[in-house]
């Protein structure tokens, strides 16, 4: 699998990044089954979170065997110093390490979440101090809706967060706003040597109203592999993207993984043709959602 420099970090990272999602609400007989999967394809950048259910304590038994193979990230949704204190300790243990590469702000999709955790008392403050303690490596920030880009290039502007993890997609890309936004997103990361990590690169639109659900994504995932190579190979071409988080449903991970191989033979026009024609295409935050 290709591997890219997680900016100043110095990791190479695997493009794809295991998205820890697709443990929350699975067995433990299931988690090994596709863990295993995604080490053996190999990627080696495991992301979780507190928020995702049980997925930390299904990765936990993992580390052991491969913690010294793996770049560990989590993250933290909490706003103030003592609870995000709490909940990165809460982490160490649910993980069974004693280090965390990378500790990720949680969900800051607009200034008024920046402001709570950049302000005296916030969760940035325990951040650090866990950093200077060596139990966590780095520092990012992670964040959904439409506001992501804008409101990340702002937290870099406060504070050096070694990376960044902001929706990208090509259905997002067409509305240029949007994309003016993630260039002078890009641009900062590019100038501080930060990693640029993305998010919701299969969504497909968020779940008509109604309709079953048919995976544990909480927008309606691209299923056909055709058009997943597409959108993986979109994603990937930016170069100044490290990777990209996997969708959070385990049954998804394998198609990812064949798009990730077919991505550098497909053409901007082949891609740009599946993607164009995409039916009922739009931004999984069209209608809400974190």
């Amino acid at each position: 699998m290709e591997q890219r420099r997680l900016g100043r970090i110095g990791h190479m990272d695997s493009v794809l990044t295991y998205g820890g999602a697709a443990l929350g609400d699975v067995t433990q007989d299931e988690a090994d089954e596709s863990i295993a999967f995604a080490f053996e394809s190999g990627i080696n950048h495991f992301d979780t979170a507190p928020s995702y259910g049980e997925s930390e304590l299904r990765l936990g038994p993992w580390m052991p065997k491969i913690r010294d193979q793996i770049f560990l990230s989590t993250k933290t949704g909490q706003r103030d110093r003592d609870g995000a204190w709490l909940e990165i300790n809460q982490s160490l243990e649910r993980l069974q390490t004693d280090q965390i590469d990378l500790i990720q702000h949680h969900a800051v999709g607009d200034l008024e979440q920046l402001d709570l955790i950049t302000r005296h008392g916030g969760a940035l403050e325990a951040t650090i101090e866990a950093k200077e303690q060596g139990l966590v490596r780095a520092i990012g920030i992670t964040g959904h809706g439409h506001q992501a880009p804008q409101t990340h290039l702002q937290a870099l502007k406060r504070f050096p967060f070694e990376t960044v993890l902001t929706p990208l997609n090509y259905v997002l890309m067409q509305n240029e706003a949007y994309r003016l936004d993630l260039q002078a997103l890009v641009n900062e990361v590019k100038r501080q040597d930060a990693g640029l990590m993305v998010i919701k690169a299969i969504a497909h639109r968020p779940w008509p109203e109604g309709a079953p659900r048919t995976y544990d994504t909480w927008y309606e995932p691209f299923d056909h592999q055709a058009i997943i190579d597409a959108a993986i190979a979109y994603v990937l071409g930016f170069p100044e993207v490290t990777g990209l988080a996997t969708a959070g449903d385990i049954h998804l991970l394998p198609l990812i993984v064949e798009a990730e191989k077919r991505a550098s033979s497909m053409t901007p026009e082949r891609i740009e043709q599946i993607l164009a024609g995409a039916v009922d295409y739009v931004s999984p935050f069209a209608a809400g959602g974190p």
